[in-house]
């Protein structure tokens, strides 16, 4: 298909100037994403120790990492309003695969519903989260 990481940082909608944090790194990462992802939005990746408001959270998710509803709400205790996380996942048959149904379980019990699922790589998938609009709030 001969996407770059550039593709795949830009089909998660990033934009130049924000701030993104980013969850669950470790060796496994795929390191080219998240040099496009700083190349895009201008800034280094920020952790959990970050002081301010994040635009957007990037969480790397393996099946055994813990509880990704907490991980869910983490990431929510500093996220912009209308901001978004993305769950990037090891693709189906990799080790490490997380099933959408344990996404969106985790999620739905964090506040947050799955709203679109793409590939950002050769081995890694995204399901892309957002809160829950509330009624009368126009959405």
């Amino acid at each position: 298909m001969g996407e770059t990481a550039s593709d795949f940082a830009g089909r998660l909608g990033f934009e130049a100037g924000q701030w993104v944090q980013e969850l669950g790194y470790d060796d496994d990462v795929d390191f080219d994403l998240r040099e496009a992802i700083e190349a895009l939005t201008g800034h280094e990746l920020v952790d959990e120790d970050w002081g301010d408001v994040a635009d957007a959270t990037i969480v790397w998710w393996r099946d055994g990492d813990g509880d990704l509803t907490d991980t869910l709400v983490d990431a929510l205790a500093i996220l912009e309003d209308g901001g978004v996380i993305w769950v990037l996942t090891p693709k189906a048959g990799r080790g490490g695969y997380v099933t959408p149904g344990d996404i969106a379980g985790a999620a739905n019990t964090a506040g947050l519903h799955a709203t679109s699922s793409i590939s950002v790589g050769p081995e890694w998938a995204g399901t892309r989260l957002a809160t829950r609009g509330r009624p009368g709030r126009g959405r």
